[in-house]
């Protein structure tokens, strides 16, 4: 049944895999200051645990690089941190950053234009996660929330205007590459990204074909093949071999990698080569070498702030994480798993036994935490609700 359920996997949206599983849904459209519409998709409770009266602490999911929403509750209920987070008593939000296969509408340009892919990472942190901040506390009438986010989840959340740091009561990060300080083939990648743009022009950025994808999700649902699909993922993203649920490749390779922008990419290729986090995107390696872009403020965000890393990482090193943890003002809680590598982090099945538990325990620690402050937000008659 798994493998018949992964080749369609890829044709369900996300609400009806919400609605697979039993669980109650809604979406909405969220509009962006600059004009992008992005698909939020609501668990406003789960179905293994009384409903509770009164209001539900809510809690923002956000996924990582080429990743869309689906990431999150790509395995079974009991192993996706959306539906155990659900189950757990809160109000689950997942956003689909602008670009991906959810996200691909704009007040003004079609994604065949030029100027719909005119973004990178810097315009999801300042103008995305506002947004969603924004609607999902109008929504549910609530005075904050909690922030999870895997990979590039982690590192746009912390390029909000200070203001937002009012808003967010525990910030969740696991496998954050905000900082990258050690990447021995850097300059390669950079150069290589810079070139690839003669392969895939200067608007989406994508690593398999909405085409490819769909024979993907057949071919690799067929014993054998299935190995040859998981290297695939490795490749991407990489993953503990020991704890990914091999039935499921057809499922996860239909939904990652996911669609961004040529220029996304190439603007994470600067900072792996520069080896800082900067909003200013070059474009040529001889401006990149030759100016200095400004450092994000990381420190300045006073959020209790928690992190998880892998020690096995094949796209930040132990080395990135520990400069990263001398950058947070707030850090609440810090560990490194060490047979843990990128996808692990959302796919493990090893994931309800070392990582769950922890963000809810940190979660129930921080419950009380709301970080409203008379004057430090904006009013809930500036914020956007369709």
């Amino acid at each position: 049944m798994c493998f018949c359920l992964g080749q369609i996997w890829y044709f369900f949206l996300q609400s009806e895999i919400i609605h697979y599983w039993g669980y109650p849904h809604e979406e909405y459209d969220i509009l962006t200051d600059d004009g992008y519409y992005l698909k939020a998709n609501r668990i406003p409770y789960g179905i293994h645990s009384p409903r509770k009266s009164g209001p539900i602490p809510v809690v923002l999911l956000v996924p990582g690089l080429v990743a869309e929403g689906r990431s999150w509750i790509a395995n079974l209920p009991n192993n996706s941190l959306g539906f155990f987070l659900a189950d757990a008593g809160y109000d689950v939000w997942i956003i689909n950053n602008r670009g991906t296969t959810w996200s691909r509408r704009h007040q003004n340009f079609t994604i065949d234009q030029q100027e719909f892919w005119n973004f990178t990472f810097h315009e999801m942190g300042i103008y995305d996660i506002p947004a969603a901040i924004n609607f999902i506390l109008q929504k549910t009438q609530q005075d904050g929330l909690y922030y999870l986010g895997h990979s590039q989840g982690g590192a746009i959340g912390k390029l909000r205007r200070k203001e937002w740091s009012y808003f967010i009561m525990l910030f969740c990060v696991a496998k954050d590459f905000s900082v990258l300080v050690q990447c021995p083939k850097a300059e390669t990648t950079f150069l290589t990204l810079q070139k690839s743009r003669k392969i895939w022009g200067t608007k989406e950025f994508q690593f398999f074909s909405k085409r490819m994808k769909t024979i993907s999700t057949q071919l690799c649902s067929y014993p054998g093949i299935d190995e040859l699909c998981l290297q695939l993922i490795y490749l991407c993203a990489g993953f503990n071999d020991g704890n990914l649920n091999v039935s499921r490749v057809d499922t996860y390779l239909g939904i990652y990698p996911d669609f961004s922008s040529v220029k996304t990419i190439v603007h994470w290729s600067q900072v792996m080569f520069n080896a800082f986090f900067s909003s200013v995107f070059q474009r040529t390696i001889h401006n990149i070498c030759s100016f200095n872009p400004p450092f994000y403020k990381i420190e300045d965000m006073m959020v209790p702030t928690a992190i998880w890393s892998g020690g096995t990482d094949i796209v930040t090193t132990a080395k990135d994480a520990d400069q990263l943890r001398l950058r947070i003002s707030n850090l609440v809680f810090n560990k490194t798993i060490p047979e843990w590598n990128h996808a692990d982090f959302i796919w493990d099945t090893e994931a309800p036994k070392y990582l769950f538990p922890e963000v809810l325990n940190l979660m129930q620690m921080y419950q009380y935490n709301i970080p409203y402050q008379s004057g430090h937000f904006f009013s809930f008659s500036e914020r956007k609700c369709l």
